[in-house]
């Protein structure tokens, strides 16, 4: 963009991010970063564009969003594929989730409308009308493993509540993100949506500006600098971290279908998941049973370049991160234990960003591999001798957003409000109701998304009370 400033024009030195392919190291394309310089006037622009998109009603900024619908429909498939070589998850989950992004915001807009309608509260002597109110510009910064679902997620509560927002995707995806906000921005006002592109300097940057509220998915210790950045000036924060989630397999449980869950939640999108399946805990007189059956599914899981017919794991995002996961693989194995599939450490990785799906047994809450997040294809198995004993380590963490237990029902649901996770699922994943928040605990976790209370943190919230004798 060429924003226009009363101040003295900026001398910039032009910079392009080239976005490769995981799978095959070839370049996918290239996008201008955004001057951090010019963020601050972006900021000025996003204010001004503010006072008339959150003048609108509820239902006008509905009409608008949905209007793009069917165009983000018709571009989903290219945008998909585009997601699919930019990240590397196999194409059919990078359609289906660029067709989501499309068609979801009708479903998605209309829930919005519902929870952010004025309410009205009475007592004996006074009417109060509770009001949901723009906070006025929001910086979304976004992770690269769901590249368009986390842009979803961020930007449609905040645009629907009349905020405008700069939206930071991460510079592992910036090419999908840009595609998906330029088909959106055919049906926005100016500077209602604005792009920035870079790394930490210009995420840096747009937390240091004078905008109101940082919404940010990612590490918990990128969430941390966020969190102590916004705290000077009391900028408003919703933060969704990382985590080590747990699953625990009681005496009783089905044990196909406890096995299935474990090598899906752990192995799909290579593991990297904010909610993939790390830890699980399996009482021992089923243990060899359910590792067996989880050790034949994951042989089975076809790993490969994403747009390859058949593949359902794709590459880790980049060598960083590939050599992340097998230094922790190599130290678990270093400190005992047992490879039962897989990799045991560098020496056995495979090509390029590729790392085998691996099942480790014999771990302990010693090993690194135990306590930080691997964010890879890695499932640890560790027998448990009860119940308690197995609530006991998964809760054991500092981190907290999803569980499952998988067992008898009723057993399971006992033992699943013992867990100090934010999402827990008794014989399935954490995914909710149609309304449920998306929330974590402790350090994985601030504030929420989704639902009517997470809608409602894109929001100031506001009372007018008056007495009831001056109606």
């Amino acid at each position: 963009m060429s924003p226009v400033s009363s101040e003295p024009a900026l001398t910039l030195t032009p910079q392009t991010l080239v976005s490769m392919n995981p799978a095959d190291g070839e370049p996918v394309g290239e996008i201008p970063v955004t001057p951090a310089e010019l963020i601050p006037q972006m900021v000025r622009d996003a204010r001004l564009a503010q006072r008339s998109w959150g003048a609108m009603t509820l239902e006008q900024r509905a009409e608008i969003l949905k209007s793009a619908v069917p165009r983000l429909s018709e571009e989903a498939s290219r945008i998909g594929e585009l997601l699919t070589r930019e990240m590397g998850k196999p194409k059919p989950q990078g359609v289906g989730e660029a067709t989501y992004c499309a068609k979801g915001i009708t479903d998605e807009v209309d829930a919005i409308v519902e929870a952010l309608r004025s309410e009205t509260l009475e007592d004996q002597s006074l009417r109060t009308t509770l009001r949901f109110d723009p906070f006025g510009v929001v910086a979304a910064i976004t992770p690269w493993n769901f590249p368009l679902l986390m842009v979803f997620q961020s930007v449609i509560p905040a645009l629907m509540a009349g905020n405008t927002v700069l939206l930071k995707p991460s510079e592992e995806t910036p090419l999908v993100a840009r595609e998906w906000v330029a088909v959106l921005n055919e049906f926005l006002p100016a500077n209602v949506m604005q792009l920035v592109i870079g790394d930490e300097r210009q995420g840096r940057a747009l937390v240091q500006a004078p905008i109101d509220l940082v919404v940010f998915t990612g590490s918990r210790e990128a969430g941390k600098h966020i969190l102590k950045e916004a705290s000077g000036s009391l900028k408003r924060v919703i933060l969704e971290l990382g985590g080590k989630d747990p699953m625990i397999v009681l005496e009783g449980a089905d044990l196909d279908a406890a096995a299935a869950f474990a090598a899906r939640n752990s192995f799909r999108n290579a593991g990297q998941v904010c909610v993939s399946t790390e830890r699980i805990y399996v009482d021992d007189s089923i243990v060899e049973d359910f590792t067996m059956k989880l050790v034949e599914k994951a042989t089975e899981m076809k790993l490969g370049p994403g747009m390859d017919p058949g593949v359902e794991v794709g590459p880790m995002i980049n060598r960083g991160q590939k050599d992340h996961v097998l230094r922790q693989v190599e130290a678990a194995v270093r400190e005992g234990a047992r490879v039962l599939v897989g990799c045991h450490g560098p020496e056995d990785g495979g090509e390029g960003n590729f790392v085998p799906l691996t099942v480790l047994a014999d771990v302990t809450h010693d090993m690194e591999i135990m306590r930080e997040e691997t964010f890879g294809p890695v499932a640890c198995v560790m027998p448990v001798r009860s119940a308690d004993d197995a609530v006991r380590l998964a809760n054991d963490t500092r981190f907290g957003l999803a569980a499952c237990v998988w067992g008898d029902a009723e057993k399971a649901e006992e033992v699943a409000g013992k867990l100090t996770a934010g999402m827990i699922g008794v014989n399935q994943g954490c995914g909710g109701a149609d309304g449920s928040p998306w929330v974590g605990a402790m350090e994985s976790g601030y504030g929420w998304h989704g639902g009517r209370y997470g809608h409602r943190q894109f929001c100031q919230v506001r009372t007018i009370s008056r007495a009831k004798s001056s109606d």
